[in-house]
Formats: structure tokens, sequence, C-alpha cells
């Protein structure tokens, strides 16, 4: 039976229990109907209170009890109900406030694409999303839902990425660009070529991540029973106390009847969920509620260099003609041209250097691209090579330990292009943030050359580099860590990091481009690809965890003082009771303040948006 219709039959039990009593002066008929309503409901709470003790936790399920059997036994009966509705109402409560914390998490699950519309002979045939394979054509429709990750092949809209990136400006998507699932086609269709499965897009990634947010419980709720017991102590010395001194058993149902502990049922999972939420606005996926303590706490955090402190896509350097007659943009645009239809990296950074100097690219014809060497075809009558040493020819002079791609022209060698990682332009940003937020050791992992690491670390400010790694030596880094530098984060993109994320004590996945395994790997995924949106998380959590302590500490502190004027008789075993709403209302509204953005956050946002 769901907490809501417990209030509801509460509820009605009290109105037969009223009609009894005021209309039909049976007094004892009401006080049989409370007391079998109670006993069942103390019945169930004692049995979930002992499977909480044989799972090793201690909850605080003892005190609701004693309160209400307490309050039958001295012939407080209303006040037993009174205490009874608290506690349903309570967990109504508690339901709602978690659903709408919730909420944007959810709307993931919601609106996940079912149907997609593939282009066959220039037909339109409606399939399920999971039967889109690699390199199909789809046709998405104004307002509709990227059914799968993809590259716009003909086309140009604007895409609203809100829900996968937190970010709310449309984005404009035009042929060439890729468009993840999950993204709301705005104002024109477009045609997209399919590049991964629905189970490997974007979208269903996140669909994962949301259901094992939801699986899995929040580490603070058995924190917040830590509290119980210190608690639990003080409110039957309270109670004890007042009973001994006035020689009177109402006098202690009185005291637990105000021992409400629903600050600590309550409080710290709704505070929880509402930061999970928040996060969520903010492009962030937070697995659990653990993830959200440990982050809070964080003093370590190592970073993995390409793609996570670089961009992982590589730019054009330098333009290196061998050839008196060839420029260096003439260079350029004849690589590009080759290139222009190969989808790989290199050939897409040709591509995008020649576009951004607005070289106009020449017809190609007799096309050949050769994996992992390189690509051939015919401009102008003549043969151009572009690719590796071997494939482009044996008469190159230039030699050079970047990226490179080398170009010849009739078999004649006539230059060569190299290129390099660009840092992302937040990356130095990110690291002061992290400082400032007391993170003290910042760390780098990479299997790249030492002297490149060493001068991306110099640039962003990272003390402690580790180069030229495997994926086991950067496993091993990370277990050799003293306890003191825990809790640690690990930063990471591809593949290779989804070990050394999962060993962290707290892995945080680029999820915008990233893999599925980093993901998966992950406790959390930052689903923008912004850099700061790391340091964003850690000062979330804490912000988080500082509203839950707060609002278990206010709840406490409330209780503690009622239960105070409580042992004096001041405050009826009814009265009392009503109160316990108050102490509950109290703690859930200040644990939802985890939920509501700052006004520095908001102004941070404005900022890093214009």
């Amino acid at each position: 039976m769901s907490n809501f219709k417990k209030f509801v039959l509460t509820i009605f039990i009290g109105i037969i229990a009223l009609i009894m009593e005021f209309m039909f002066n049976q007094p004892q008929v009401a006080f049989w109907i409370i007391a079998i309503a109670g006993g069942v409901m103390a019945i169930s709470m004692f049995i979930g209170m002992i499977q909480t003790l044989k799972s090793g936790k201690y909850g605080v399920d003892i005190l609701a009890i004693t309160a209400i059997v307490a309050t039958l036994l001295v012939g407080e009966y209303w006040a037993s109900l009174v205490v009874l509705v608290m506690l349903t109402g309570g967990d109504s409560l508690e339901d709602y406030a978690s659903h709408q914390a919730g909420r944007e998490l959810r709307t993931l699950l919601e609106n996940s694409p079912q149907v997609a519309h593939k282009i066959v002979n220039e037909q339109l045939h409606d399939i399920e999303v999971e039967e889109a394979s690699v390199n199909d054509l789809l046709l998405i429709k104004p307002g509709e839902i990227a059914p799968v990750d993809g590259t716009v092949e003909t086309g140009t809209t604007l895409v609203d990425e809100s829900s996968l990136t937190g970010e709310s400006r449309p984005i404009e998507k035009s042929a060439g660009d890729e468009i993840m699932s999950g993204s709301i086609v705005k104002d024109a269709s477009i045609r997209i070529r399919v590049i991964k499965k629905a189970s490997d897009s974007q979208y269903q990634k996140l669909v994962k991540l949301v259901e094992e947010s939801k699986a899995k419980p929040a580490h603070f709720v058995r924190l917040a029973d830590r509290y119980a017991v210190p608690f639990t102590l003080i409110a039957y010395i309270i109670g004890g106390f007042a009973w001994f001194i006035s020689k009177d058993p109402v006098r202690f149902a009185e005291v637990l009847v105000v021992a409400s502990p629903c600050p600590l049922i309550l409080a710290a999972p709704v505070a929880l969920v509402a930061g999970m939420s928040r996060s969520s606005r903010n492009g962030i996926v937070v697995k659990t509620g653990t993830t959200i303590e440990k982050l809070a706490k964080a003093n370590t955090i190592a970073f993995d260099k390409t793609g996570t402190l670089t961009k992982g896509k590589l730019s054009v350097d330098e333009i290196q003609s061998e050839n008196k007659q060839l420029s260096a943009k003439e260079l350029l645009t004849l690589a590009a041209s080759v290139e222009q239809e190969s989808t790989h990296i290199l050939a897409r950074s040709l591509v995008a250097q020649a576009k951004e100097e607005s070289l106009q690219l020449r017809a190609v014809k007799n096309l050949q691209e050769v994996t992992g060497k390189g690509v051939e075809a015919f401009v102008a009558g003549k043969k151009v090579r572009v690719g590796n040493a071997s494939f482009a020819g044996n008469g190159f002079v230039g030699q050079t330990n970047k990226t490179v791609v080398y170009l010849t022209v009739d078999e004649q060698y006539v230059g060569y292009i190299t290129f390099k990682d660009v840092l992302r332009l937040e990356a130095r940003e990110t690291i002061n943030q992290l400082n400032q937020l007391g993170v003290e050791k910042t760390v780098m992992l990479t299997g790249d050359d030492a002297e490149i690491a060493y001068q991306i670390a110099e640039k962003v400010n990272i003390s402690d580099v580790h180069a030229q790694c495997l994926p086991e030596e950067k496993i091993q880094v990370l277990k050799d860590l003293e306890e003191k530098q825990r809790p640690l984060i690990m930063v990471g993109d591809g593949v290779n990091d989804a070990p050394a994320l999962a060993t962290a004590d707290i892995g945080i996945a680029m999820g915008a481009h990233g893999s599925t395994a980093a993901s998966e790997s992950a406790d959390a995924v930052i689903l923008k690809d912004d850099l700061t949106r790391v340091s964003e998380a850690i000062r979330l959590s804490k912000d988080t965890m500082k509203v839950a302590q707060q609002s278990v500490l206010i709840g406490i502190f409330i209780c503690v003082a009622l239960m105070l004027v409580a042992s004096t008789g001041l405050i009826p075993a009814l009265l009392g009771a009503a109160l316990q709403e108050v102490v509950d209302t109290v703690s859930i509204l200040s644990a939802l303040r985890a939920r509501r953005e700052k006004s520095h956050t908001r102004m941070h946002m404005k900022l890093r948006i214009s």
C-alpha cells in the first residue's frame, strides 16, 4: 500500500472514530477503533525496524512506536490518532517532495523516443528505434526528438539540448554537425546518418544513468540514522525524568509525542534528491546520494589529459610546403579537398581549418580511402595523396615527432601538415575553482609524452603529473594515494579511463562526447562539453550536504525544545502530536532549499553564457 493510501485510510479511520464518540456517544468504540489502527501501524513499523537492525543500521522507528503505544496506554487515544496522521502524512509529503525534486531526472525517461522515420529509396518507413542501424538515413520532423545519435546529412535547424546538457539556448545544426539522441528538433526537418545504435546513443545512456540513480539508496540516509542514537536517548531521558518528577506516566507520553523522528527520516533524503535534481538542471547526472556526500568532502582530483583537459579534437598546427610553386594555403586547400569526404579525425580537422580560412575546396575524382593509411584522389587531373609516410610516398624530406600527414602530387613529395591537441579554454579556470573549493591536490594522468604533459600541467596549474601511463598504471597511481588525500575524484572521457573511474572514490565522466564505458563506470556524468561543470558538481554537492545537515539539526533542536517544554506538562499530548506536523514541515521545507539555485549561481551561469 502506498504512503498516500495509508494516509487516506488513517484519516478515514479518524473520521469513523470521531463519529462514534461525538455523534453516537461511544467513546469506548472510538478508543478501540484507534487502538486497533495504532496497533497495526505499530506492528508494521516494528517489523520494519527489525529488518533495519538486521541490515546493520539503527533507525528511529522505535520513537514513533513508543509514542503510539504510550499514548494508548495512558488513554490519550486522540493524541495517538494525531501521531498516526502525522506519520502517514509525513511519509506522503516525503513522496510528494521527492517526486517534485526528481522531476527533471524523470523527464528523461518520460520523453524517450520510440519511433524513427527511416528513408529507403526516398520513401519513409516508420521503424522501432531499436531497429535503426549504423549508416541508416533518418528523417526528423519539427517538434520530434532525435531517436539516435547521428550526423546531419541535409537541412539546417535549431535543436533544444536542454534536457541533455542543461544549455537553455537552442543550438543550430547543419550538414556535418553531430546531433545527440534526445535533442528536440525545433523549426525545420533534417536528415541524419545514424552513427550509433539506439542502445549506444546518448539518450539511452542517460536513461540508464537515471534508472541507476533511482535504484541506488543514498548513503546519507544511513548517516542521518546515526543522529537517532543520541536523539532517542535524549527523548527517553527527558521523558523518564519528567515521569519520575511528576509521578505521572502521562508526562512520559507527552514528551515522546513531540519527539518527532521525522526530521531524521525526511530531511536528509529529501535534500539529497533535491540536490540531484538541481545537478541535473546544471548538466550533471549524479547517480547516488553517496556520490554527493563524497564530492562534498573530496581532497584530491585526478584528470585524464586528452579529451578532458584538452578538447580531444586535433587542430592544424603547422603547414610546411616543400614546393616553391605551392603556398601553405594552396597545400591546405589540396589536402582538405582530398579529405573532405573522409570521416577520419584528421580529415575533419583539415576541412574545418580550410573553412575557417575561407578556402574554396576543389572538386575531386576517383577518390579512394585506405583505412589506416590515407586518401588518394585526382584534383585538376593530378593524383594527390594525403596520409602517412609510407602511403604518401618515399620522397618526403620533412620529419617531425608530432601528429602529421604528408602530401604528394603525382608521386612527388610537396609538404606536410602537423596537428596539435587544443587545451580547453576553461581548464585553468576549473583548477582554480577546485582549489578555492578546498580540493588540496590536483593530478594529471596521461599516456602522452612527459614533455607535452608537463606543458599542459603548467598551463592549467596542475601540481602532480604522471605521464606515459597505461590504464593499469593509472589505477596503481590512484591506489597509492594516502588515506588523508581521499576522497579521490577521477575525471575522464575515454574507454581507457573506465577502470580508473571505477577505482576512484568518485568517477566523473565527460559524457557529452565520451565513451559509453566511461559513463557506465562513473558515479557522475557531465552532460555538457564544459569542464567547469566538474567544479560546479563539487560546489552543488557541498551546498546540498550543508542544507541536509542543517535541516536535520534544525528539526532535532526544535524537537528537543518541545520535549523540554512538554516535560513540564505545558503541552498536552494532543497538542504535542499536532506540533509534530510543524516540525516535519519545517524540516522538509528546509531540505527543499537544496533544489533552489542561489543568486550567485544564476549570475555565474549568465556570465558563462554571455
